[in-house]
């Protein structure tokens, strides 16, 4: 056992080693355009060189704008900046007529990216997570101009609106996916493996809220369009009554992704009676997603209650790393080493333990976050101590990496964890989404 003092000093080392390790391998994430990635951008390192992604783009610049807020040299700033804003061009660039933007774009034997080819030829695949106006702010809040965005903003509604056309259930009132293709989260239970267009994912309908309301931000900020900047917030209320309504379980205290493939299937004289009366069903599978609501903010005081309860729970999330990405007693739960898709039945991955993290601190729970800040520091501090380097995601009961060295991206939260503890404010502006009602 360490003792207290020799907890701190081991803890700064960690951070130290950490901190050098990113610093030191950062120009390898900052690309340069490459055949019809026209503009400067920012890939995850390890094995995924030269590939444009949506959510992981809006993490890697999440944690570089906080690594370099202090930086005395602008240059290195004016870099970050400038790949940044290219992620965000790079995507706008590729934006199809109907509005449809691809998740990810990859250079390859294509003329353009693959997704959009099949979107072109009438496969309906899914599109770009909800990261794009959430992107845009944490640049322009750090930079403290949003005027650099103003003349796409007719592409950002026809980004919402492609959402809304292909992507939205009026009833229940939820988002779905098309398919379980680049969801993010790869083999989620909740949607790995089951048809299309059947799950409103907790995750998916979580971060639009976020994303609505980065829509009205921006539109408030540039000075346009007050009425649609209210028709943005008010989408955004009405999706949280939605999740409220169909995804959190009372008896469970947890909030599960939803089946939305429910209808009375009538044949012949059958079913001809009391026909299905409910909207939905929950897909009761314990996903690290299900924390996502502290994270957005609109989890009730009651509600956050419960979901740190689970979070502590260590015969299911809680790990001596962190969260794990799936309940440990859900009969899914495994560990193998896989790419396509990555494996979140369990591992460690960092992002996860940020928002969670994050989540904990809205919600007024500081001496927990804290321990999610150790825990996650002793593993990456442990795994660059071993091997001189940072993977992609972790054994939740050894530490252990289980795969792809090299690996920036989200593993920079950890940084941001150290620095928020210490007073600094997020990246993200939760009051300006939420505002200072009680919670």
């Amino acid at each position: 056992m360490i003792h207290e003092k020799g907890m701190v000093v081991y803890m700064a080392d960690f951070e130290k080693k950490i901190r050098d390790f990113i610093t030191e391998n950062i120009p390898g994430v900052l690309k340069s355009p490459v055949s019809f990635i026209k503009y400067p951008f920012i890939d995850p390192g390890s094995v995924y060189d030269g590939n444009v992604w949506d959510w992981d783009t809006y993490w890697s610049v999440y944690g570089l704008l906080n690594l370099f807020e202090r930086e005395e040299d602008s240059r290195v700033k004016d870099k970050v900046v400038e790949h940044a804003k290219g992620n965000i061009y790079n995507f706008l660039d590729h934006q199809l007529e109907d509005g449809y933007i691809p998740m990810m774009i990859e250079v390859g034997k294509w003329s353009e990216p693959y997704l959009n080819l099949k979107h072109k030829e009438g496969v309906m695949m899914n599109m770009h997570k909800p990261f794009l106006c959430s992107q845009i702010c944490l640049i322009s809040d750090y930079i403290k101009d949003y005027h650099w965005i103003l003349p796409y903003v007719e592409q950002l509604d026809k980004y919402f609106m492609c959402y809304y056309k292909n992507y939205f259930f009026e009833i229940p009132g939820l988002f779905v996916w098309c398919d379980d293709i680049m969801i993010g989260m790869d083999n989620d239970p909740a949607t790995f493996g089951r048809p299309k267009f059947s799950t409103a994912n907790i995750f998916l309908n979580s971060f639009m809220v976020s994303e609505l309301q980065a829509a009205a931000k921006i539109l408030r900020e540039l000075g346009l369009e007050e009425e649609r900047a209210v028709w943005y917030q008010q989408k955004a209320d009405q999706l949280i009554a939605s999740i409220q309504r169909e995804c959190y379980d009372k008896r469970d205290g947890f909030f599960y992704s939803a089946d939305v493939d429910i209808k009375t299937r009538k044949f012949d004289w059958f079913h001809q009676g009391l026909g299905v009366f409910w909207n939905t069903l929950p897909i009761k599978i314990r996903v690290w997603s299900g924390f996502l609501p502290m994270w957005a903010g609109f989890a009730t005081k009651e509600q956050a209650e419960s979901l740190v309860k689970h979070m502590f729970d260590k015969d299911t999330f809680y790990s001596d790393f962190g969260i794990t990405t799936l309940a440990k007693d859900e009969k899914m739960f495994d560990l193998s080493v896989t790419n396509n898709p990555s494996n979140w039945l369990g591992p460690i991955w960092l992002v996860a333990n940020y928002v969670v993290f994050r989540g904990l601190l809205n919600y007024g729970y500081v001496k927990e976050a804290q321990s999610m800040y150790e825990r996650t520091l002793r593993l990456l501090g442990e795994d660059i101590t071993k091997t001189g380097s940072l993977h992609e995601y972790y054994n939740p009961f050894d530490g252990e990496p289980i795969m792809n060295g090299g690996f920036i991206n989200w593993n920079i939260l950890v940084l941001n964890m150290a620095d928020e503890l210490r007073g600094k404010a997020p990246m993200r502006n939760y009051e300006c989404f939420f505002g200072s009602e009680e919670r």
